[in-house]
């Protein structure tokens, strides 16, 4: 199949990216052929995140979005970041909030139906979308560049051949192929490889959130109100943070973020998540008067989220391509926001693949895309923040000071840049080194375990298809991540997906992965100490099949 331009995902960024191009030829009164690729089974059925919403870039897009009807229904009204101890908490000030820790003006979204609005605004356009179709392969020419890629093939059993329900994958054939898998796509990451994208550049960090959505009582609900909390149950060297979020209908989302460079391999973020909401300001909000939760849970997930800033940014152009919101990195931290970037990349992505197409060029470099990202408020905004994260590998206290005095003395004119050195990985140290955790078991009420988390995010993936989590060597998970690092792939994974069981050998254990509970959120793909786990793209229309989220 031939395109003039595939998109692959069907996320924020990936969906801008088609609709700017339609845009920019229906001005000019030209025809230019757009597909985008979503591996999920609908658009937003992959998507998650907290989120609030900054509607900058949307405004760009789409002048009239209010008026088309998208689903920014619930303005910020009050705000709260707060620092918790075990049992206490202490409210900062507004007013001594740096900038970028405002929200007055945003929107407190489900990301997912805005995605599938703004699938439906493509489509308008003329847009086509392949719901269900996972992109698995890159597709070169004879001279290096992209010329599009090859979807898997469905049927194929778990032996590797094929079924009596086997259809060949496709290839989709392109003059440009931009990349929008989000956080840690598997192509970007081979494209970042292969052309050394990221040569020169920061290690890229990431963190990994979990979210639930829940009902609350009408008389603990807050519409527009939004929390993020700091401390409390991580310790002060470990990076990390929460929201809670009060959207419409008595509907509150909450969330915990985990920074992927932590030491502690007995740590489980998933646990640490469901541990926060017991502290008493949190739990508040699940109760009733008598200290009953009467609140219900009605959707869970997780996704590892880029945390590096503009410093890790690699290059995101290539021969034949280019590379679109958080595929890249272009999530702002230090806001904890990413769908107005990936908005504004895919714009910029968009206008220059259009150009070329019009010009009559392929499978060349759009340079006018990274020359128009510098010219951008986008670069202003992640410049002026891009020592975030970096500050916070000094502990807690000194994050929270130096990016005060960053942002409210210096006003984001800073003459200093800090480094990274190290991927995530690298950060985990041996079990010996480390305090063990112990967590309290889950209560069914207000905490939860991990299996029955996943089954309310509606995941689901033919059992009968080769695992998508593949190891390079059989044998590190027993002899070196058990024997070295207890095993912390049974603790990083929010989903289950990993667990240690007694082998056929006496006393011995084996790694079983149960690769039909994940909800697709790459972070053993980032945080396996030996980078001996590999995630790969299942079979079309599997994984979560999220619900407001």
């Amino acid at each position: 199949m031939e395109y003039d331009v595939v998109v692959v995902g069907g996320g924020p960024g990936g969906l801008s990216t088609a609709i700017r191009i339609k845009q920019c030829a229906a001005e000019e009164g030209r025809d230019v052929s757009v597909v985008v690729l979503e591996k999920g089974s609908e658009p937003g059925a992959h998507i998650l995140s907290g989120a609030i919403m900054d509607p900058n870039a949307l405004t760009e897009l789409f002048a009239d979005w209010k008026e088309r009807g998208a689903p920014l229904k619930q303005p910020v009204t009050d705000e709260a970041y707060v620092f918790l101890s075990k049992e206490s908490s202490v409210r900062v000030p507004n007013m001594l909030l740096p900038p970028f820790a405002h929200n007055r003006g945003n929107y407190v979204i489900s990301l997912g139906a805005l995605t599938k609005w703004l699938a439906e605004q493509a489509e308008s356009l003329g847009v086509e979308i392949f719901p269900g179709f996972a992109a698995a392969e890159v597709l070169y020419n004879e001279h290096g560049a992209v010329m599009g890629v090859a979807t898997g093939n469905q049927g194929i059993g778990k032996d590797g051949k094929p079924n009596e329900h086997f259809q060949l994958g496709m290839e989709l054939h392109a003059k440009y192929t931009i990349f929008a898998e989000g956080a840690r796509g598997h192509l970007g990451k081979q494209l970042i490889a292969r052309y050394e994208l990221a040569a020169g550049r920061d290690p890229q960090s990431f963190g990994i959130g979990v979210k639930e959505l829940w009902e609350i009582d009408p008389a603990r609900h807050k519409p527009g109100f939004v929390m993020h909390t700091a401390g409390w149950p991580m310790d002060s060297a470990t990076y990390g943070g929460s929201f809670l979020y009060h959207l419409d209908e008595n509907r509150v989302a909450v969330g915990f973020v985990t920074g992927l460079g932590y030491t502690n391999p007995y740590l489980s973020p998933f646990e640490e998540f469901q541990r926060w909401k017991t502290h008493p300001r949190i739990r508040h909000y699940f109760e009733n008067d008598k200290g009953e939760i009467t609140a219900k849970r009605l959707s869970y997930g997780a996704r590892a989220i880029n945390a590096s800033g503009i410093n890790a940014l690699p290059k995101f152009i290539f021969p034949g391509g280019a590379m679109v919101g958080c595929e890249a990195g272009f999530l702002n931290v230090s806001r904890i926001k990413g769908s107005h970037a990936a908005i504004k990349t895919g714009m910029l992505a968009g206008e220059a693949a259009y150009a070329a197409v019009a010009a009559g060029r392929q499978h060349d470099e759009l340079t006018e895309y990274p020359q128009a990202f510098e010219k951008s408020w986008l670069c202003a905004e992640l410049h002026k923040d891009r020592n975030f994260k970096n500050w916070f590998a000094h502990g807690l206290a000194v994050g929270t000071l130096m990016n005060g005095f960053e942002q409210l003395v210096l006003r984001g004119r800073i003459p200093w840049t800090l480094r990274r050195k190290k991927p995530d990985h690298a950060y985990l140290k041996p079990a010996s080194a480390c305090q063990p955790i112990d967590y309290p078991r889950p209560d069914g009420k207000l905490t939860f375990d991990r299996l029955s988390s996943v089954f309310i995010s509606n995941t689901n993936h033919e059992e009968n298809q080769p695992t998508h989590l593949t190891l390079k060597n059989p044998d590190v998970p027993v002899n070196v991540n058990l024997m070295t690092y207890a095993g912390p792939e049974a603790r990083y994974c929010p989903a289950g997906v990993y667990e240690f069981v007694d082998a056929d050998v006496q006393g011995g254990k084996r790694l079983q992965i149960n690769a039909q509970n994940c909800v697709h959120c790459k972070t053993c793909d980032i945080k396996d100490p030996t980078q001996n786990i590999v995630w790969v793209t299942p079979e079309g229309g599997g994984g979560p099949n999220y619900s407001g989220m």
